[in-house]
Parts: structure tokens; C-alpha cells; sequence
């Protein structure tokens, strides 16, 4: 099969305005940049429904990621493609990729083969600006930070009890943990601090979660970022930048839209990643795409146990969103690779090691169902499955009591997920309204067991002596009513990276916790969670250069 830089030079993307037209979107509220991608105005939400009736709301999650790939994303748009051959009314609600995956490990992050957005190579590679803006509104309160330090330090800033860091979208290990201030009394005053990759930035989380311009500056003001020397919190208000902040967030706040292969409506915007953030794209976007189209389908990164269980505890909550149905992608190459199998090994047949592996998607099957959901499974073919393999998947999930269809999208596009969208409109038929996993007014404690027992299966929780404290210090905040948001390695259920399969009988350490008041929530993490990742031995940027024609080549 060709590559996905080779499909996508078949294809020759619409200009934008026939997308939005399709949507029935105002050209008012549309903002250009160039042929093939255009920003929609936030003011686009208060124009009436173009159509009758109310808009159904498709999440797509997985069970736990491996090296082989589950291919969420291009599940997911490959399951637009197949509505859009339905002749249904449909848009896509993503995440935005981050430039740190896209040069690091992962590569593209737009779908694959016959299911993918375009263009692939400005949505990978800056777009239109989103993840720069956010990063840039960070470090400007950052230096605000410093800067009234140096001034004078009228607050009373506690330079060891600051607690906003900077940010880059880049993956770059090395500025983890720094010093600042360095080289004498004019370049401000020395103290530790370090980096985060931009997908954990607040700001980003602050921007997915807000529901207009004014919801945002009111969470900017609230953001904790420092206590004063008697313990006192400051708030990103008490320095007068949030006014500055918004102006650089100004045109980030508005969703893109772009289409994929087959010309299916996609609103990208916002980038958390699930591990160490919410792991959704932006409120807006989804409320865009439920506003404009019958069908709106959304993914939730990482697995279930990560993405999806904040989907709900967080961004439903927040929102007021509650799925129709709910899409559980998963591969044949996972399963048998969390039955022990090894990577090099996946294109044989392996019915034992199959068969171990599916207590993985048992277990987010029963995730799924502590929500009051019952999943759709979508089986991601790859060449290398065999019907034995398949029939097994499909055997277990009738003993779950759900419905599951082999899809192909990677090679044949919408028609190869007919039969997974045909599911998917069944399964709206028995819809049940979701159900939180915990109740806000639960102890901060209580929520982090709720999660940790009903999402990963652990038996309890360890609290370190540091987490001990930020308890407390949360505690006297009055913050105990916030849900909480836990970072943890993505690929185990548990905190320990390579536990696979169906982890039992393990504990999960809490680390730290910190407080999020401007996204509103707390950041749980747990165990050896890095908020900035690191290069591979061999990054895909080593892989990429500018052709002749101007293009990018190797972004895969």
C-alpha cells in the first residue's frame, strides 16, 4: 500500500467554502487562511441551528496504546467518511497534533491511509498558529512572574512557591528541571524552575474548556500561579496581564476547519494530550460541530482509562455533553501485543497470545460501562489478521453483550467503516444518560480511588509526603470540589509504563497535585509522568526535508 504521503498527493482538497457551505455556516463568520483552511468566529454558535432536530454526539475512544499503532484518529475519520456515504449530515470534532510527537516519535497525526485530514502538513506543522499563541500567552505571564520580582516584588512573591512554569511545544528533556535568573543582579532573581511541553499548559487546558471570550478571561484571572512568603495564593489577576494574554488568544479561540480525503466537515482545535492534561479537543469545537451537522463524533486521546474517563468526568460535566454512543477502536496487533506478544512477531498468527491480550479490552469494555455506556468496538484491520484471530475478538465482545464490526478505512476509505457507522446509529437507539464516575462534593482522595479503582483496576492509591502536602494546601484553598484530572503513563492501565494486558493487584503512587484553578480542576500525578517528554533515539524529524516543490516529505 502506498504510503500516507503518497494517498494524500491523490487527493486535491475543495476549497473551504464549499465545506462551510455545506455546514450552512455563515461566510461572515468565517476567517481564511488561504484555499483550504478557514477559522470559525465563535459568534457562529449564536447564529440558529441550520437544521431541525438535535445533533448526535459520537465519542470514539481505545483500549490501552502499544507501539503497533490502534489508529483512534483515523478511526474516527474514517467513521465520518462512512456517515458522509450515508448521506448523513456529519462533522468531526479533533484534537490539533503538537509539534513535539510530530518530530519526536509519533510523526503525523492526522489519520492514515484513505482516512486523513487535509492539509496533513500545515495541520502537523504550525497550522494556523493555536499552539503558538497558547504558548506565548504562557510565557508572557511567566515573565510577568519575574519581571515583578525584580521590580520590587510588591506581592510578595515567594520565589520557591511559584508554581506557573514556562512552556514549548517542542520535546526537549533538557529543560525539565532549570535554573533562571542567572548572571548577576541585572538579569533577575535566581530560582528553579523548568518546562512543560504546551499540550500541559493551563492555558491550553483553560482555552479547551472555556465556552466564550469572556468565560476565558475569567478563568486566565483565576489562575493560580505563586504564593506570597505568609502563604498567601497569587492569581495570574494580581499581575495585570490577562488583558495582554487575551489579545494573544484572540484568534486562537476560534476553531478551523478543514475535510478530510471525502470532503467530511473537520473542526481541529486545541490540543491537551491525555496523559498529562484532559486529553479533548476544545468545548467550542464539539458545541460547532453538534450546532452544524446531525452527526458530531469526537475522539478522547489515549486509552479509555485516560482521554475518555475526563471526557466525561470533566468536559461532559463542564459542558453538559452526553454522548449518544460511545466507539471503542481496537487492533488485533494491540490485543496480541498485551498477551505478551513482541512487536517484530505481530504479523503471525497467534491465537494464545490473542487470547491474553483481550483482558485488556475486557476491561475497557466494563470502563465503559461504569459510565452507564455501552460501546460500539471497532476492530482496526490490518493485513496481517487472520479470520481466526477476528472471530475470536468478535466472540468476546457477544459474551460482553456488545456489537463490534472489522473496519478498513486505512484502505478503502468511508466504505470501509459502513458497517461500524451502521452500529453506531443502532446503538443511539439504546442511549442511557451517562453517569459520573464521582460525585464533586467526594474528598479529593475519595475521587482519585473512584478513578483509580474503577478506570485502572488498582486495588488502592499511595500518597507520597509531597502529595501529603499539596493535599493539604488544596484542602486550604477551599479547592476540594474540583474534579480531579490524573497523569499516567499511557500505555499500561496502571502507573508502571510496562505493565501491559490487565494489570491486578497493584497499587498506583500519587506523586504531586497540583491545582489548575483557571482550567478548574486538579492535576493528579502519578508515578514517573513527565509534563515535558523527551527524543527518541531516532526522531522523526531526522526522517524530514523540503522537497524541490516546496513540499514536506516524510511527515508520517
Amino acid at each position: 500500500m502506498p504510503s500516507d504521503i503518497e494517498i494524500a498527493k491523490t487527493f486535491s482538497a475543495r476549497p473551504i467554502d464549499e465545506i462551510a457551505d455545506a455546514l450552512q455556516i455563515d461566510p461572515a463568520h468565517r476567517m481564511h487562511y488561504g484555499r483550504d483552511i478557514c477559522k470559525v468566529s465563535l459568534n457562529a454558535l449564536k447564529s440558529p441551528r441550520p437544521r431541525s432536530g438535535r445533533s448526535h454526539l459520537v465519542l470514539v475512544s481505545a483500549t490501552t496504546p502499544t507501539a503497533s499503532g490502534e489508529g483512534k484518529t483515523t478511526t474516527t475519520i474514517g467513521l465520518g467518511q462512512a456517515f458522509t456515504q450515508l448521506g448523513e449530515s456529519v462533522c468531526l470534532a479533533l484534537r490539533e497534533p503538537s509539534l513535539g510527537p510530530c518530530l519526536g516519535m509519533k510523526g503525523g497525526a492526522t489519520g492514515g491511509g484513505y482516512s486523513q485530514i487535509m492539509p496533513a502538513d500545515r495541520i502537523n506543522l504550525h497550522f494556523t498558529g493555536d499552539f503558538h499563541a497558547i504558548t506565548s500567552a504562557n510565557n508572557l505571564l511567566s515573565a510577568s512572574i519575574d519581571n515583578h520580582i525584580f521590580h520590587g516584588n510588591t506581592l510578595g512573591i515567594d520565589p520557591r512557591q511559584i508554581v506557573w512554569r514556562r512552556v514549548m511545544d517542542m520535546n526537549d528533556r533538557s529543560l525539565r528541571h532549570i535554573v533562571v535568573g542567572l548572571g548577576g543582579k541585572g538579569q533577575g532573581i535566581p530560582r528553579e524552575g523548568g518546562f512543560d511541553i504546551t499540550a500541559a499548559s493551563e492555558v491550553m487546558a483553560m482555552l479547551c474548556l472555556a465556552s466564550s471570550a469572556e468565560d476565558l478571561q475569567e478563568r486566565l484571572d483565576r489562575t493560580l500561579v505563586a504564593y506570597n512568603y505568609g502563604g498567601e495564593p497569587i492569581y495570574a489577576r494580581d499581575l495585570k496581564i490577562t488583558g495582554a494574554m487575551m489579545a494573544l488568544l484572540r484568534d486562537a479561540l476560534h476553531p478551523n476547519l478543514v475535510q478530510s480525503f471525502e470532503g467530511t466537515p473537520a473542526l481541529v482545535h486545541g490540543g491537551p494530550f491525555a496523559n498529562i492534561a484532559h486529553g479533548c479537543n476544545s468545548l467550542v469545537a464539539t458545541r460547532m460541530a453538534m450546532h452544524y451537522a446531525d452527526w458530531a463524533i469526537t475522539e478522547a486521546g489515549f486509552g479509555f482509562d485516560l482521554g475518555a474517563e475526563k471526557f466525561f468526568d470533566i468536559k461532559c460535566r463542564l459542558g453538559e455533553l452526553d454522548p449518544d454512543a460511545v466507539v471503542l477502536v481496537t487492533t488485533v496487533r494491540a490485543l496480541k501485543m498485551h498477551g505478551g506478544k513482541a512487536k517484530t512477531e505481530l504479523a503471525s498468527e497467534d491465537v494464545e497470545a490473542l487470547e491474553l491480550g483481550l483482558e485488556n479490552l475486557d476491561k475497557h469494555i466494563e470502563s465503559v460501562q461504569h459510565f452507564n455506556k455501552v460501546p460500539v468496538v471497532a476492530i482496526n484491520r490490518f493485513a496481517s489478521d487472520t479470520e481466526a484471530e477476528l472471530e475470536l475478538i468478535k466472540q468476546r465482545c457477544e459474551q460482553h453483550g456488545v456489537s463490534c464490526a472489522v473496519t478498513s478505512h486505512h484502505a478503502d476509505g468511508g466504505k470501509g467503516a459502513l458497517d461500524l457507522a451502521r452500529l453506531v446509529m443502532e446503538s443511539v437507539e439504546k442511549n442511557r444518560p451517562f453517569i459520573p464516575l464521582y460525585d464533586l462534593e467526594m474528598p479529593i482522595l475519595g475521587k482519585i480511588r473512584a478513578v483509580c479503582r474503577q478506570m485502572y483496576g488498582a486495588h488502592d492509591i499511595a500518597f507520597t509526603k509531597q502529595a501529603e502536602k499539596d493535599l493539604r494546601q488544596i484542602e486550604a484553598l477551599g479547592l476540594s470540589e474540583l474534579p480531579i484530572c490524573i497523569a499516567k503513563a499511557p500505555s499500561s492501565l496502571s502507573d508502571d509504563p510496562l505493565l501491559h494486558g490487565r494489570p491486578r493487584d497493584f497499587e498506583v503512587t500519587i506523586r504531586n497535585l497540583h491545582v489548575n484553578s483557571g482550567a478548574g480542576f486538579i492535576v493528579v500525578l502519578t508515578g514517573d509522568i513527565m509534563r515535558m517528554p523527551g527524543l527518541p533515539k531516532s526522531p522523526a524529524a531526522e526522517r524530514m526535508h523540503l522537497n524541490p516543490e516546496g513540499g514536506i516529505e516524510g511527515l508520517e
